[in-house]
């Protein structure tokens, strides 16, 4: 069973991610070490003893409809109320409604251990986190009055409704309708599909955060307006009133993450008698919903790809505690009696090792995020602009290279089980299971790739992502003199000649308008930049750590993991002819 990590998440938020030297210049307030490291002890505790245990239920029984109510599996509407009840949904809400204004390093350090222990439920909360912020920034006052300190407590649940049958990443054909009925507030008429949490029994009221397109709206994504549109109404004393025209009408039998109800949602067709049409308010100014909603969504892409990186470490420990236990033939490097424990075994030792290093690297890669918007937030002037920029380019990596991270340490984790992986019993692809959607939802892998080439790496004037380029660097100067590394310091050199060589390609087709190029290299640049990344931080872990198990897992990584980089430079820089050519045999409509 999963048990989280806590010394090395806290190892890797201090001595990689930054917080140590946040904490000794006073960056976070009054924030210490020990409150840190108490927060996340309890964290650890909760997720190991409380959420971990009944993740086996979430997956075989699954979130149930009946009636169009949803009931979660056996044990999880408690859980959920012990889990409020501990202050983890206000970790970082805001302090005016209730929250305790902590910073977003421990919130994804935390929101790691609930994954980790059971994705399915730990992905609930997420898009709670993400309405207080879309709410924070861009409500009227009497709706933050009304909702926030419900929400910042999770008391109340938020969703996020953007995806419908004919407009999924392509919101420009979104179809759900708003009218205006004259007293400030709309009336909501549509359907939404893959709605995560959008009916359960956790709480009393949901609050829906809802993009829709008025009459006289303009055309395609400059036309989409956000609404809020609760379950039930709330009265002026701040009870619940009657039921809103949205309810449930269907679950979607999934893959994985079966304890998460995934809903469709029908807006104003007259549930339970209704006057047809959701009663909803605007959130910021007609029109110009996109980027409200899009407040929610970069913090949820960070939020997923910690699901990544749960789902990782949990496949991880998983198949390192059957490599230890499961004997079969004999080992070299075994001097017991009988077969050895197959851990024992080469090939078996490489495929935990890679697990262990992208787990640690998708750790590191995202847990840097959440410093470049700490930092952003604390910060005035040109440093502040340094960390939106800093975090505008690692969100994209902490998404996408993180999710595919989950996806690929999960599979490997079914093959150290061997033919037992692919039985249900272990759990093992179970996590495979649940890992999968991550790289496809809060705007695909491939999205996101083309989010850092074509709007990330112009940054600064195109000077951000090489100061970055610049820092890991630096790191890798540490390395110069010290014993253990064997040809790390050569190997991430290359590697990061290799980035250079890559980001500016990149960068000439941007500014020369090649862009077919420059898509066509996107997933591979980003996988790029992401492993050079991870070598680094590797690197800097293990000098910070002064231990020989650290500084054997970042030579393993840069001897046998590292050249990937060249290949991936060869397909940005030569890749698009032969793609476009390929790809067009491809095409039929």
């Amino acid at each position: 069973m999963y048990r989280a990590p806590v010394e090395e998440i806290a190892f890797t938020l201090k001595h990689v991610a930054g917080l140590e030297e946040a904490l000794a210049s006073g960056a976070l307030g009054d924030l210490g070490s020990d409150l840190v490291d108490a927060v996340l002890a309890e964290a650890g505790r909760f997720a190991t003893e409380e959420v971990a245990p009944l993740y086996k239920a979430g997956d075989e029984v699954g979130a149930v409809l009946k009636d169009a109510a949803v009931t979660t599996p056996p044990g999880w509407k408690d859980l959920y109320t012990r889990w409020r009840e501990g202050g983890w949904n206000s970790l970082t809400g805001p302090e005016e409604y209730g929250g305790q204004g902590l910073p977003m390093m421990l919130s994804v350090a935390v929101l790691e251990m609930w994954n980790s222990a059971s994705m399915a439920f730990g992905i609930g909360p997420t898009l709670t986190m993400g309405a207080v912020e879309a709410l924070e920034k861009h409500a009227t006052d009497e709706l933050k009055s009304t909702y926030l300190e419900k929400l910042v407590s999770g008391e109340w649940m938020g969703t996020m409704n953007l995806t419908e049958p004919q407009a999924g990443s392509d919101l420009a054909a979104l179809r759900t309708r708003a009218e205006r009925v004259g007293d400030g507030t709309y009336r909501i008429f549509g359907q939404k599909i893959f709605i995560t949490y959008g009916e359960h029994d956790f709480t009393d009221n949901i609050v829906h955060l809802v993009l829709a397109r008025l009459p006289d709206a303009p055309a395609g994504t400059r036309g989409i307006s956000l609404f809020l549109v609760p379950k039930f109404f709330v009265n002026a004393d701040g009870s619940l009133g009657e039921r809103n025209d949205v309810f449930c009408s269907g679950l979607e039998h999934k893959l994985g993450i079966h304890g998460s109800p995934t809903c469709t949602m029908i807006y104003g067709d007259g549930f339970g008698g209704a006057e047809p049409g959701a009663i909803g308010w605007l959130i910021g100014e007609e029109n110009k919903g996109l980027a409200c909603m899009f407040t929610m969504m970069n913090n949820a892409r960070l939020a997923v790809g910690m699901q990544g990186v749960a789902i990782a470490e949990a496949a991880f420990q998983k198949a390192l505690a059957y490599a230890n236990e499961r004997r079969q033939g004999k080992a070299a490097s075994y001097t017991g009696e009988g077969m050895a424990p197959i851990v024992h075994h080469p090939d078996v030792q490489r495929n935990l090792l890679t697990m262990k290093a992208l787990t640690q690297i998708a750790r590191s890669i995202s847990y840097n995020c959440a410093h470049a918007i700490d930092m952003a937030r604390v910060s005035e002037g040109d440093k502040a602009q340094h960390w939106r920029d800093r975090a505008n380019l690692l969100t994209p990596l902490a998404k996408a290279f993180s999710t595919d991270v989950g996806v690929d340490v999960a599979s490997l984790g079914v093959q150290v089980h061997g033919g037992m992986g692919f039985i249900e019993e272990t759990g093992a692809a179970a996590l495979y299971r649940d890992a999968r959607i991550a790289p496809i939802y809060e705007g695909t892998n491939g999205i996101q790739a083309i989010d850092l080439v074509t709007r990330k790496l112009p940054l600064g004037e195109g000077q951000h992502v090489h100061g970055y380029i610049g820092e890991l660097g630096a790191i890798v100067d540490g390395l110069k003199g010290v014993e253990g590394f064997g040809r790390s310091e050569k190997l991430l050199r290359e590697a990061l000649d290799d980035l250079t060589e890559a980001t500016r390609y990149l960068q000439e087709k941007l500014a020369g308008n090649s862009m077919q190029e420059a898509l066509s290299a996107a997933t591979p640049y980003q996988r790029l930049i992401s492993l050079v990344a991870g070598g680094a931080y590797l690197a800097q872990a293990a000098l910070a750590g002064h231990d020989s198990e650290r500084v054997a897992l970042a030579r393993f990584f840069a001897e046998n993991m590292l050249g990937e980089v060249a290949a991936l430079k060869e397909r940005v820089l030569g890749g698009a002819e032969s793609l476009s050519l390929a790809g067009a045999s491809l095409i039929t409509a």
